[in-house]
């Protein structure tokens, strides 16, 4: 069985165990993972970028290296190596999880119970929910649902795509590092600038695949491209950016503004101002929204691996 055969059914089988069983209950590889880089952090911490690029190294080299073992230890077996992409591709998703935080926290505004909706938004983000009013925190769970389509699923989706068990290991990976130390605290602004910067460039493609399928699965895909051609550049992250924009203009809502992130007050600006303010009821549109994005996106990735094969295998008879 081909390579691309055998990808293709993992793959598929691994978003469809993320769609009906979300994320695996106990051992979840990627607490594991978190484990460790905690670890080696506390060995290698300092106050020096040079520390922390050989931590981000380390970490996500070492996943990447570990995932190529594996998957070049089971290649002449095509019944293993699709059940190691299956197993794989359904660790490193979170869609599920996502949309079911989604859920509960808008389940939480419908009912009037805003008290339940802060409570639960941690879980979902970090923004500080005691500052949020009813819209305020749909509109953060609506810009986490964007964004983490592109980080917990396009993207994985993506690196899979090109580099099999290691891409999709090797995102999640540094997705997870970013989130750890990437941020900018005193403790981080530096330690954590390589990870941060790593998840910028693994993110890019990703993000991008999210956006514009978001413009082809969304309501309106002339308002969605307006909104990601006006304000995505706007956006302080450059991957973020175009996510948030383009499911704004989807949706037809208005995102952006003032926001708190561990008391720290941010002023960032509004993606698709024409559009009106945030809703309760959004937030299932935009979980829906979501799945559309994640199911095309393992469909466009497909297609590409498989066009592009065929134009290797054309260039080789050509030759």
């Amino acid at each position: 069985m081909r390579a691309d055969r055998v990808f293709a059914y993992g793959a598929t089988a691994g978003l469809i165990g993320d769609l009906l069983l979300g994320d695996p209950r106990r051992g979840h590889p990627v607490a594991a993972f978190g484990r460790a880089a905690g670890a080696v952090e506390q060995a290698l911490w300092r106050d020096h970028r040079g520390w922390g690029a050989l931590h981000t190294a380390v970490c996500a080299g070492g996943t990447v290296a570990a995932a190529a073992l594996l998957a070049r230890g089971v290649r002449r077996s095509p019944a293993l190596s699709a059940a190691l992409t299956a197993g794989t591709t359904w660790t490193v998703l979170g869609g599920t999880s996502l949309a079911r935080e989604a859920r509960t926290i808008g389940a939480a505004l419908t009912a009037g119970d805003v008290t339940a909706a802060r409570a639960r938004l941690p879980h979902l983000c970090g923004r500080d929910p005691q500052s949020l009013d009813e819209r305020g925190i749909a509109r953060a769970v609506v810009e986490s649902v964007a964004e983490n389509t592109s980080d917990a699923v396009v993207g994985a989706l993506v690196w899979g795509t090109l580099a099999g068990v290691p891409g999709l290991a090797g995102f999640r990976a540094v997705n997870t590092l970013d989130a750890m130390v990437g941020h900018k605290s005193p403790r981080y602004r530096r330690f954590g600038w390589a990870s941060a910067r790593l998840d910028d460039v693994v993110g890019w493609p990703g993000a991008r695949l999210t956006a514009g399928l978001a413009v082809l699965a969304g309501g309106d895909p002339v308002r969605a491209v307006r909104a990601w051609r006006a304000d995505a550049h706007r956006h302080p992250s450059p991957n973020a950016g175009p996510v948030e924009a383009a499911f704004a203009g989807a949706l037809g809502v208005r995102l952006g503004g003032t926001l708190a992130y561990g008391g720290r007050v941010e002023h960032r600006p509004v993606l698709h101002g024409e559009g009106r303010p945030v809703e309760a009821a959004d937030i299932e549109r935009a979980v829906r929204l979501s799945r559309r994005v994640s199911v095309l996106a393992l469909g466009a990735g497909l297609a590409g691996r498989l066009l592009w094969r065929r134009v290797v295998r054309t260039d080789r008879e050509g030759k």
